[in-house]
């Protein structure tokens, strides 16, 4: 079909031309324009008023750059395609069915979206469709984003119009490989922020002697950047274990710097065997100093198997949830502190029983935090999750995820940390076991504390070599207390499945420090004498006043 032998205009629109031709036959040079007659009435004005004839809409898609076609009929008959079109996909035989002669349109399943076009009269349009190169004749494949616009069709006179289709393709090739450099510039980012992440994560957590400990790392879905969420377990010595759980706010590869800053210095600080609001005071001021537009929370807290107690401090951080031996489930309560680097604040400890049966949740805000729900709903499935008995903590990790709807599509990163206290019974409860005894000072405290230590040691059934050694600890330790302490004082005796410790409490909170005392000493040598034979050695303030001083030795059989 011709173009010229037919006009396009939209849905609703009016013919024109007669009127100006009847214009232009009254309108005489020189005359006077003829009267209007009674009947005529002049066109509407704005877009139902302007009629398109054939000769304006073949000039126009002619000079038009994108490719342009238009369709006929319900079988969607080709009418007319451009110049544009033409050098895109090749010529195509005017008056053949679309499904046959344009082949290119079928392939990207835009009929179907032509066959609704038609019949609501409504245009749609198909975003980002790839044109395959051999479609077009071309090197590389395309990208084309397609708009049709229903049409009328008038054709020769005495014809009747026809509804068609008006298809215009622009060319977003440009757009689509730049979107695509930039998500690969975007996962090649995330990647590099998960790998530093992870490694700076531990790659393998100590394992206490008298915890269970278990963590699991997730980061975010793809759409998400990755966080700086991290964990960490320290052994602290004389059977102590600190854990830590902390989110840096922010996203890629800078929060993950951050927080494996924060991390080492958590290392560095629990080294001094601080009480946990102490550590939370000096990464406040460290926070401040690596980065003052970066915030993060943290929860440290100390487990001293002793005493029976888990020790915390919190800033900013979500709450540690314990499961009691019976199956209770309870979050623990404050003192809760702002975030790590907002400075000006205090922080403080407080303290709950952790006793054997008893497990530990420490998790950032990924795990519970919801868009569309309060956090506290969160926390809430959490303890229900929680409620259900299990002693593998790797497992209650696994679990949790489950329970809490953490896939891989997530869209923040979450850090789970689970630590059981194990019932212990039978044969392994032998393996566990303490014995303490108060001393008043005098000259009979150390020949005491030297029979106590060896009566104990003999029925734990230790080695001679190891008894004496435990012996010469107990008493060189007991003897610095007297010289440079003050009562009230106390041994402790404690063994494990992988090693004896001893230590010895007083009320003066001066910490010994390992001396090299010359050969004309007298004194001075205690410290020294107990940091060559013992594994480990270390001192700390207590809580309530003192310090306590210990020594640990591994026991020959332990793996």
């Amino acid at each position: 079909m011709n173009l010229t032998r037919w006009g396009i205009r939209l849905p609703g629109t009016q013919r024109r031309h007669a009127a100006a031709t009847d214009r232009g036959r009254a309108e005489e040079p020189g005359g006077v324009p003829a009267a209007r007659s009674g009947d005529h009435q002049e066109p509407p004005p704005g877009p139902a008023g302007r009629g398109v004839d054939a000769a304006a809409v073949h000039e126009l898609l002619g000079h038009v750059q994108a490719p342009v076609a238009v369709v006929r009929g319900s079988d969607h008959r080709v009418a007319y395609v451009n110049a544009a079109y033409a050098a895109l996909f090749g010529p195509r035989t005017p008056g053949e069915p679309a499904r046959q002669t344009l082949p290119e349109l079928v392939e990207i399943g835009l009929l179907p979206l032509m066959d609704q076009v038609q019949r609501s009269g409504t245009p749609r349009t198909l975003k980002s469709r790839s044109v395959p190169a051999t479609a077009r004749g071309a090197g590389r494949d395309s990208h084309f984003t397609f708009t049709c616009t229903p049409v009328q069709l008038a054709g020769a006179a005495g014809k009747p119009a026809q509804r068609g289709v008006l298809v215009f393709a622009a060319d977003v090739t440009d757009q689509v490989v730049a979107a695509e450099r930039l998500r690969e510039s975007e996962s090649r980012h995330r990647a590099a922020a998960v790998t530093l992440q992870r490694s700076l994560l531990p790659q393998r957590l100590e394992q206490p002697d008298d915890l269970r400990v278990a963590a699991t790392y997730q980061p975010g879905g793809l759409d998400a950047a990755v966080g700086g969420d991290w964990y960490d377990v320290i052994t602290l010595g004389a059977g102590r274990t600190a854990v830590v759980i902390g989110d840096v706010m922010g996203r890629g590869v800078r929060a993950a710097a951050v927080m494996g800053q924060l991390r080492t210095a958590v290392r560095a600080y629990a080294r001094l065997d601080l009480p946990p609001h102490e550590v939370l005071q000096l990464l406040d001021g460290l926070a401040a100093d690596i980065d003052a537009t970066q915030i993060a929370t943290c929860l440290y807290a100390v487990y001293d198997p002793n005493e029976g107690t888990l020790t915390h401090a919190s800033a900013g951080h979500l709450p540690v949830l314990i499961r009691e031996a019976d199956g209770t489930v309870h979050r623990v309560a404050e003192p809760t502190g702002p975030p790590l680097g907002t400075g000006g604040w205090v922080h403080a400890s407080g303290a709950v029983p952790f006793g054997p049966g008893s497990t530990a949740v420490l998790c950032t805000d990924g795990l519970v935090e919801r868009r569309d729900a309060d956090i506290d709903e969160g926390l809430d499935a959490l303890e229900r999750a929680m409620a259900a008995a299990c002693d593998n903590p790797q497992i209650l990790c696994d679990r949790l995820l489950r329970a809490l709807g953490i896939t891989e599509e997530h869209d923040d990163d979450v850090a789970v940390l689970v630590l059981t206290c194990p019932e212990r019974h039978g044969e392994e409860a032998d393996l566990f076991r303490g014995a303490a005894l108060d001393l008043l000072g005098g000259v009979e405290a150390a020949p005491r504390a030297r029979a106590f230590a060896d009566g104990v040691l003999a029925s734990w059934r230790f080695s001679e070599e190891l008894r004496e050694l435990g012996v010469l600890a107990a008493s060189e330790l007991v003897a610095n207390s007297l010289k440079h302490g003050r009562a009230p004082m106390g041994l402790r005796l404690r063994r494990t499945d992988r090693r004896l410790i001893v230590e010895v409490t007083d009320g003066d909170e001066h910490l010994p420090r390992r001396q090299q005392a010359r050969p004309a000493d007298e004194a001075g040598r205690g410290i020294a004498v107990v940091a060559t034979i013992a594994a480990e050695w270390g001192a700390r303030r207590l809580p309530e006043g003192g310090k306590a001083v210990w020594a640990e030795f591994a026991l020959p059989d332990a793996s």
